[in-house]
């Protein structure tokens, strides 16, 4: 009897899989499940009813909101791919000066919240902006900043690193014979690109631009800031959480569900373009840059460092306006500390609270996601590829509607934790997870598991083998995801948007009321310290992953 208790004791990793289990199910499958439910519920009383995805399908105001997001998402992912392709090409076909500058630049600007490049912008091209009235003396007459061109031109040079970053890591690895036998039949260079070399990418490219349309689908704070009269999906769910929060918010659920709808539907349709697109070709030699002629390397030069610069631009007049002398939040002539005083008089607690929320949520991140990246990577079982699958989720779902999911979720009895710090923690925890998880999964899949199986065959526990053999090899990419885990939780807005009160308001929070109210100078000092607190973190990323900005993607 006690031999056959021994043989079915689960070993450490089966524990490990049925709590990974449980907190999925509770920190994403029941809220998602519990605003699903919500979508489908009268919000008078309280019964089952289509009514609401009525309504959302069905009233010009919403319908109008879908087409909004469809444009935004499809004009960030275009922006995005005219600046990262050509970026990729440049830098890896020919001999640019400053390449890793390039690189760190472009990664700076892919990690900075994009709020803050929204309210950068309207300092450079608002009615009153700096940069307008010098562009319209050359001739240079731009749209207002307010609507589309003002949410494109953000979206574009914020997520042009997703594109540049995948397609530059797979260009680098096409072998050169495949383009030399092209010229060799007298294919031109444009031709060879398009016909030859872009299928090859295809799959990379076709990945960062998804990565760029769902993000920009889901983003909130940039159409909020600068949407002026457009209205997207995220916007609108809520602001219909807003003004359904003493009842069930059946409306701003079911514009929630829309959004995932949507994004799902483009993940789809991206795995069925790539698997048609089935080409491959074999790594022989690695492509070597060349170098350009005197003209040609000078506009190369000056097309790359345009792009970079016009994506930092933003981080710059962040920095520089929150040095300005202000009087409240008039600003002043000259410059000064009296943003930071300010910040730090009347508002340290939103330092402290990102601070505090982002380190116990990475904490909890590297301990969990260490540990499934071990099951993911070393065992191939149905429940694994389930997991693997299910961790795709928090990709796709906007911080939008995850933080009303877990309102809806979590403001009953016996889980009543909204308004607390608790419920920020829980939520950073559960949407940032999967940086550690691939992380881990990746790095493990670098180590053979000879080593461990050597240490278990010598009478090692699989638990003591794990830690004594293992870890101490992963510690690199734990690292590294744990570096991206806090880089991302600390710079999170949309859904802290939704769970925050006036003790757990953090950073990105207090910028984006700031801005809303016109203290520039508090935002700009607020997001100096964060965008400085993000620049360190991803110097450490490139120290520990032996400057690999792909460890990004």
């Amino acid at each position: 009897m006690i031999a056959m208790i021994a043989r079915i004791r689960p070993d450490i990793w089966t524990v490990v899989l049925l709590l990974t289990l449980t907190v999925i199910a509770v920190l994403l499958v029941w809220p998602l499940a519990g605003i699903f439910t919500a979508s489908l519920t009268d919000n008078n009383s309280g019964e089952p009813t289509l009514a609401n995805y009525a309504r959302v399908l069905g009233h010009p105001f919403f319908q109008g909101a879908l087409i909004n997001s469809l444009i935004v998402g499809a004009g960030g992912m275009l922006g995005a791919a005219l600046l990262g392709i050509p970026l990729a090409v440049l830098t890896t076909r020919y001999v640019i000066v400053g390449r890793d500058l390039l690189a760190t630049l472009a990664v700076l600007a892919l990690v900075s919240p994009p709020f803050i490049g929204a309210y950068a912008w309207i300092m450079m091209l608002g009615q009153n902006g700096f940069l307008r009235a010098p562009l319209a003396d050359i001739g240079i007459s731009l749209p207002p900043i307010y609507g589309f061109f003002g949410i494109l031109l953000v979206f574009s040079l914020k997520f042009y690193p997703f594109v540049f970053l995948l397609t530059a890591s797979s260009l680098r690895t096409i072998n050169p014979s495949v383009e030399e036998a092209a010229e060799g039949l007298g294919a031109g260079a444009w031709h060879r690109f398009f016909r030859v070399t872009l299928p090859l990418v295809f799959p990379a490219v076709s990945a960062g631009a998804l990565l760029t349309f769902v993000l920009s689908i889901a983003d909130f704070g940039t159409p909020s800031i600068v949407g002026g009269r457009v209205r997207v999906l995220a916007t609108t769910a809520y602001n219909l959480f807003t003004s359904e929060m003493t009842g069930n918010p059946g409306l701003a659920s079911a514009t929630s569900v829309l959004l995932i709808v949507v994004s799902l539907v483009v993940v789809a349709l991206q795995r069925w373009s790539v698997g048609r697109r089935n080409v491959a070709g074999a790594m022989i030699r690695r492509p070597m840059p060349t170098r350009l002629g005197p003209i040609a390397s000078v506009v190369a030069h000056a097309v790359c460092y345009a792009i970079v610069l016009a994506s930092s631009l933003p981080s710059l007049v962040v920095i520089y306006t929150s040095f300005r002398k202000t009087s409240g939040p008039v600003f002043q002539p000259g410059f000064g500390l009296d943003s930071y005083a300010r910040i730090l008089r009347e508002v340290p607690q939103v330092i402290s609270n990102s601070a505090i929320y982002s380190l116990i949520a990475v904490t909890l991140i590297v301990i969990l996601g260490t540990l499934i990246g071990y099951i993911l990577a070393r065992r191939q079982t149905i429940m694994a590829g389930f997991l693997d699958g299910v961790l795709l989720v928090p990709y796709v779902v906007p911080g939008v509607v995850m933080g009303l999911a877990f309102v809806v979720t979590f403001n009953v009895r016996p889980l009543e934790i909204t308004g607390t710090a608790t419920i920020i923690v829980l939520m950073l925890f559960i949407r940032r997870l999967p940086y550690a998880v691939r992380a881990s999964a990746s790095i493990l899949r670098q180590i053979k598991g000879s080593i461990e199986e050597a240490a278990v065959s010598l009478g090692a526990a699989p638990g003591h083998a794990f830690f004594k053999v293992t870890l101490p090899l992963m510690l690199p990419g734990i690292v590294a995801g744990a570096l991206m885990s806090f880089i991302t939780a600390i710079n999170e807005l949309s859904s802290s948007l939704i769970l925050y009160v006036g003790r757990t308001m953090t950073m990105p929070v207090r910028i984006y009321l700031s801005v809303l109210d016109g203290e520039f100078g508090t935002a700009a000092a607020l997001s100096t310290i964060l965008l400085v607190t993000t620049g360190l973190a991803i110097y450490a990323v490139f120290w520990v992953s032996g400057r690999n900005e792909n460890a990004f993607v």
